[in-house]
């Protein structure tokens, strides 16, 4: 390919395709190389369907617990090949849409396993395709433990458990973080008996411990099975499926065991050591504004060390594609990434936890305030427990909300809004919260931080 691009993207998932949206909206020329799917993981097999298999679920729910309501109704059966097709349509729709938007916005798509092969060229079936920027975004895999390989049907990885034709009847899960809880909840309410095995000391370790907390309340209260602080040993095949063992020498046995131990950076055999892009175990590393050690080499997404969240690699595209048509953006500021954990009841937040605050500011420079949602109408309408919870320096702006609480993910926009703004808890307290929504619960929150609750006690 001759014509030398403004740009070259390796990678269309969430990171690789905003950049090339946006930097095509600045008149630049793009071509994108993606080897898969041009979504990525996050449409594929991620975001999307783990979301769809999660209503799928909470309608099952919703459906077994009517009467409390006085609606009479019974689940017969979980049509899993129903719930499938329900779930590879919103997907479809959604792959479509984006094949659309890359089309009319002219960006040159080349299918293909694309290798970094100088600073400024992608080799891909057999052709070079040079750019005055390398952008890489080549995503992430899921990892497994050491010695524990995965068959794809009795031990399997996330991936595997989307395309799965059955319910499993039983089915331990390895790892208590975002994706291991959201399966074991997604799994739960389609009628599954499920057991989550996490090595640290409680679930969803990387929220605020109070979250913690209220989930594993719940989920006892759901019948999710827990062992925390419980590093996994080892896995056995049985006759009708797996025995793990873990610490302690304690034995589980069920269906399917579900590896959900994070995800690693889908770097192997890309070029980029070979071309001396600065590495760390498998990460490519950058400074704040995403520049490698390479003139003009970028990288967004999960192969950058922090979140790895969908929305951070889309935006992550958008401050590169501007750096690199010259606007000189802001560089983002990871605390302020909003996270989304989808499980029954859903976790949201944004910002620092209590104990970063304090290591931060000092132990006396930080208020806190848990607002329950026993005081919420919409909650109590919704039958749902949980909280919000604020994190302020004392006399100064609010630096992190961690909410939990059904549907609670649709509220951590305003949320984000409050921490980013660094607004202090008077100044959300002065707005109006409609009634009744679960939004007011972030309004009587503030509130009761600026000291005056209405349906709280201060």
């Amino acid at each position: 390919m001759s014509e030398t691009f403004d740009v070259v993207i390796l990678g269309g998932g969430s990171g690789g395709y905003a950049t090339a949206l946006r930097a095509a909206q600045l008149g630049l020329s793009v071509a994108l190389i993606e080897k898969d799917k041009l979504g990525g993981t996050c449409l594929h097999r991620g975001c999307i369907p783990t979301k769809a298999l999660l209503h799928a679920g909470e309608v099952a729910d919703q459906t077994r617990d009517a009467a409390h309501i006085g609606i009479k109704a019974e689940l017969i059966q979980i049509d899993m090949a129903g719930v499938n097709s329900y779930k590879d349509g919103v997907v479809a729709g959604l792959y479509k849409g984006l094949q659309g938007l890359i089309k009319s916005a002219k960006v040159t798509y080349i299918e293909g396993k694309g290798t970094l092969v100088a600073p400024n060229a992608v080799e891909v079936n057999g052709q070079r395709v040079t750019g005055r920027n390398i952008v890489l975004a080549t995503g992430s895999y899921s990892k497994s433990l050491p010695g524990l390989e995965l068959d794809g049907e009795r031990v399997i990885a996330s991936e595997h458990a989307l395309t799965l034709d059955r319910v499993p009847t039983s089915a331990i899960v390895l790892g208590g973080g975002v994706i291991g809880v959201e399966f074991a909840s997604a799994w739960k309410s389609l009628g599954a008996d499920v057991t989550i095995v996490e090595a640290l000391p409680r679930l969803v370790a990387a929220e605020d411990p109070d979250i913690s907390k209220q989930l594993e309340r719940t989920f006892r209260k759901r019948g999710i099975g827990f062992k925390v602080g419980k590093p996994f040993e080892k896995v056995e095949k049985t006759d009708s499926g797996v025995k793990v063992t873990i610490a302690g020498g304690e034995t589980l046995e069920a269906e399917l065991l579900l590896v959900a131990v994070g995800r690693g950076p889908a770097t192997a055999d890309c070029g980029f050591e070979a071309q001396g892009v600065t590495m760390e175990r498998g990460f490519v590393i950058t400074d704040e504004r995403l520049r490698t050690n390479l003139p003009n080499v970028y990288a967004v997404g999960d192969i950058v060390p922090g979140l790895q969240l969908a929305h951070r690699g889309f935006a992550q595209g958008i401050f590169v594609a501007e750096t690199i048509a010259g606007q000189n953006p802001a560089p983002i500021v990871e605390s302020g990434i909003p996270r989304v954990t989808y499980t029954d009841p859903e976790i949201a937040s944004v910002g620092i936890t209590e104990a970063q605050a304090k290591e931060k500011f000092g132990a006396d420079a930080i208020e806190t305030y848990n607002y329950n949602l026993g005081g919420n109408g919409k909650s109590k309408i919704l039958g749902t427990q949980g909280f919000v919870k604020l994190v302020r320096q004392k006399d100064g702006p609010v630096v992190g909300i961690h909410m939990i609480g059904a549907r609670i993910g649709e509220q951590v926009g305003e949320a984000s809004l409050i921490v980013n703004w660094e607004a202090f808890p008077a100044e959300v307290a002065a707005l109006i919260h409609a009634h009744p929504t679960q939004n007011e619960a972030l309004g009587e929150a503030h509130l009761a931080l600026a000291g005056k609750p209405l349906h709280a006690h201060n």
